[in-house]
């Protein structure tokens, strides 16, 4: 795990080694293990390391072997890198390291691009080709680990993070007014290829981008998730459903238990990650670290789980650490928050991940997480009154129950001149629910947002939370191969017993069933949901900060009726309007953007 960097330049020109020595250098949290940068004509890359594969400095990057002519720049982990050196091994390569690291690079002098079909993991990587000049860049299937981009007629940049690109300079940071509306509209999601600034992009997932010398660019999207029902599963039955979910689930917690450092689980005391803690002590892991964060309650609400996760911790004799986050803490941490967030994102889990990181590195560098497990198993409330929507009526449906507000309501809160004519949002929705494939209305929802939702608002934010301290967190739920097997599941499995039902199914002798009957959970940040007291000041600043007023977004008549009564206006899935617009502010301004 660690943070890349590079420049590919078109115009003759050497690249800019100073300018990736700075996006280096701006990712050190990502990679505090060690540094190291590569040149060659109009090719540089840097890189910042996490060590968690071959410890030594022969798993360092960039990564040159003069003999393949390549060199390498990678961020993630392949977990099948054993059985991929043996097969090249057996093909005639050889190895100086021990890292997953060389493998993706003799795994792409073997096989091309096409390599990247090969890998069971996480992964952002960018392979120069000495003798062809050549460039390629690639993505993993659910976008896990990221690639932000910013090119000019001159040029390309890339890094693992959008601020890191800003350090390079040069960059058009201008608001992109179709990124703007996502962010206001579909729950703060800003898919790929937009960034909320013109001048930085993001590569999509499952992508691989070839990059002539010359800058022409060809794109190949190497794999999506069907949600159709498939042959080999037609006679499986509710019970057949929970058995191959619990068996792709135990290879999926086994792949994602390989490293040389100790792996422990953030454990929130919901379903997901407790069947992740209950599957590694199956799988014989011992002395196994879990974490768990709580918060002061606020609003009437409670602002801790701790109630299930110190049950599973007991139930599998976890080494369990219960972080109860302090009053002080809170105000502090929402900055440090928003500095480390590549864009601006809603969530109060931000916040919840960010302090969790903060404890859990100072005793282990890998954890396990149950990400993704609401988008893969409808396990969101917005799931079941979608069960019985026409197939034509979907995206509709679909748009009603998730984004935030309708189009229109967009003129109460944004300037004139800052809202599209048309709606980019509605208009994304209806692409993706047009797209062939996706047999049910709920098969679509699921498909949607498993493929752009997740990757841009649960995936992200555990990333950027997680590597702000040099902690790679680990989804099995996103496991390719089982995405791939639920997404053929029937949905009336997945809504079966109140949501996520052949999860239920298949956790149940496994995890205790008061975890598995419990109301569903998340990682609960009260004094953000309610805004109060110092919190409440910090909002206020921003959107009345000199910057914002001139940056001209928000309506300042929207402002002050928020400001007045700071927790009136909520979005659909009743995330809170003021913080929606604060965070963007916050963000901003910590950029130095105006």
């Amino acid at each position: 795990m660690c943070g890349i960097a590079g420049e590919i330049r078109f115009d003759g020109r050497a690249a800019d080694v100073a300018a990736v020595a700075r996006i280096t250098a701006a990712q050190h949290r990502r990679g505090p293990d060690g540094s190291g940068l590569h040149a060659s004509g109009p090719v540089a890359f840097g890189h910042r390391r996490l060590k968690i594969i071959d410890l030594s400095e022969r798993g360092a990057q960039p990564m040159v072997d003069p003999g393949l002519g390549l060199t390498l720049v990678f961020n993630g982990c392949v977990y099948n890198h054993h059985d991929l050196r043996a097969e090249l091994e057996a093909a005639g390569y050889r190895f100086f390291s021990t890292s997953d690291s060389e493998v993706v690079l003799k795994a792409f002098h073997r096989w091309g691009p096409s390599c990247v079909e090969r890998f069971v993991g996480m992964f952002a990587f960018a392979v120069h080709e000495r003798d062809t000049g050549t460039v390629t860049l690639a993505r993993d299937r659910l976008g896990i680990k990221p690639l932000y981009l910013a090119r000019d007629a001159g040029r390309l940049r890339f890094a693992s993070t959008l601020p890191a690109l800003l350090s390079g300079g040069g960059v058009d940071t201008t608001i992109d007014d179709v990124a703007l509306h996502h962010y206001l509209t579909f729950h703060a999601v800003v898919p790929a290829p937009h960034t909320i600034l013109n001048g930085v992009r993001k590569l999509p997932p499952a992508t691989v981008r070839t990059i002539a010398p010359d800058g022409t660019e060809r794109d190949h999207v190497y794999w999506r998730p069907e949600h159709v029902r498939r042959d080999e599963y037609r006679s499986l039955d509710a019970g057949g459903w929970a058995e191959l979910l619990g068996e792709r689930l135990r290879t999926a917690v086994r792949r994602r238990m390989t490293g040389d450092v100790p792996v422990g689980v953030l454990l929130s005391g919901g379903l997901d990650s407790s069947l992740v803690v209950a599957l590694l002590a199956e799988q014989g892991q011992r002395g196994l670290r879990t974490f768990s964060v709580g918060f002061p309650s606020a609003g009437g609400e409670r602002g801790d789980e701790f109630e299930f996760s110190d049950l599973v911790a007991a139930e599998f004799g976890t080494d369990h650490e219960r972080i109860m986050v302090s009053p002080e803490r809170m105000l502090p941490a929402v900055d440090a928050c928003v500095a480390a967030m590549s864009e601006p994102m809603v969530s109060h889990d931000c916040v919840a991940f960010h302090l969790l990181s903060e404890d859990v590195s100072s005793s282990v560098h890998v954890v396990q997480s149950g990400q993704g497990a609401d988008e893969v198993l409808a396990g969101y409330g917005w799931y079941p009154p979608l069960a019985s929507v026409p197939r034509e009526e979907a995206a509709h449906a679909y748009a009603a129950v998730f984004t935030d507000r309708p189009h229109a309501a967009l003129r109460d809160i944004l300037e004139p001149g800052r809202v599209p004519s048309s709606d980019p949002s509605r208009r994304l929705i209806g692409d993706h629910f047009a797209e062939p494939g996706a047999t049910t209305a709920l098969d679509a929802a699921l498909r949607l947002d498993s493929t752009v939702m997740l990757v841009d608002d649960p995936v992200k934010r555990v990333d950027n939370m997680t590597m702000a301290w040099g902690v790679e967190a680990r989804v099995p739920f996103l496991d390719h191969e089982l995405v791939e097997a639920m997404a053929a599941c029937p949905p009336e499995h997945k809504l079966a017993h109140g949501g996520k039902g052949v999860l239920k199914s298949a956790a149940r002798g496994v995890v205790p069933d008061a975890v598995i009957d419990r109301r569903k959970g998340y990682f609960p940040v009260p004094a953000v949901r309610h805004l109060s007291g110092g919190l409440l000041d910090r909002v206020r600043d921003a959107v009345t900060d000199p910057a914002a007023r001139e940056r001209g977004l928000v309506r300042r008549d929207w402002v002050e009726r928020m400001l007045a009564d700071p927790n009136s206006g909520r979005t659909t899935l009743g995330s809170n309007a003021l913080w929606q617009v604060a965070v963007l502010e916050m963000w901003l301004q910590e950029r130095g953007i105006r």
